[in-house]
């Protein structure tokens, strides 16, 4: 299966492109400048070089990548880019799943979202594309950074939103290849929850009072009760 990532030139799209090509699923890269995105791909694949399993990394246009995606297609463009680029897009996506990952964070100020009138980027793509072409919510709250450290595990879980169940399915089943573990979170409206997470995130991650950066969340079973120590108090185990 070949994936299509739009904007994948950007810090997410590179990541994204890395990590799936590495999981051994072809990756078209696509920007509004080919040479940009040829380059790019050269790049990454540069990176995976003998990584056994990789799959091929290539650039194209934004069309370009969308006509060589089997399925699905991610878009990873700025905020700002959202609309022009989806318009740009309707033709060629139909008949595939559209992956959005973009998240409306405030202008000048990544600590906040301004969120589209339909309530959430997700919704705002859905609403452009049309019914005909699911779109599904997804990796809002995986940072950039997380994507490319190839050494380390994707260190979050991802919650996916839309209201085409099939497709979820599908996108859930592809997000898996990456070994992370993926929720359905519900309809697109859930988005609105999930996208508005992301800028707590990057509050936290930039904050000098919290001892780590790049955060992500993850999904936790309920706890049981704890063992603990008579003379402590303190737990021995998380879980029975």
């Amino acid at each position: 299966m070949n994936v299509a990532i739009v904007g994948g030139t950007g810090p997410q799209g590179r990541g994204l492109a890395l990590r799936f090509a590495r999981a051994g699923i072809p990756v078209t890269i696509g920007s509004r400048t080919v040479d940009r995105s040829i380059k790019t791909a050269l790049e990454l694949t540069d990176r995976l070089a003998g990584k056994h399993g990789a799959a091929s990394i290539t650039g194209a246009s934004n069309i370009g990548a969308v006509a060589a995606a089997e399925r699905i297609v991610l878009l990873a463009v700025p905020y700002e880019a959202h609309e022009d680029v989806l318009k740009g897009l309707i033709p060629s996506i139909q008949g595939k799943i559209l992956v959005d990952i973009v998240v409306p964070l405030a202008p000048g100020n990544p600590r906040a979202v301004l969120m589209p009138s339909e309530g959430s980027a997700t919704e705002a793509a859905q609403g452009l594309v049309g019914p005909d072409v699911p779109v599904v919510g997804a990796l809002h709250n995986v940072s950039a950074h997380a994507l490319n450290d190839l050494d380390q595990p994707i260190n979050c879980d991802v919650l996916v939103a839309g209201n085409d169940s099939a497709a979820k399915h599908e996108v859930i089943k592809l997000l898996r290849l990456l070994e992370v573990d993926v929720y359905d979170a519900g309809p697109a409206a859930s988005a609105r929850c999930i996208e508005a997470i992301t800028p707590i995130l990057i509050r936290l991650n930039i904050s000098k009072a919290v001892p780590f950066t790049h955060a992500g969340i993850r999904i936790w079973a309920p706890l049981q009760k704890a063992k603990t120590s008579s003379k402590s108090g303190e737990p021995l185990a998380r879980y029975e």
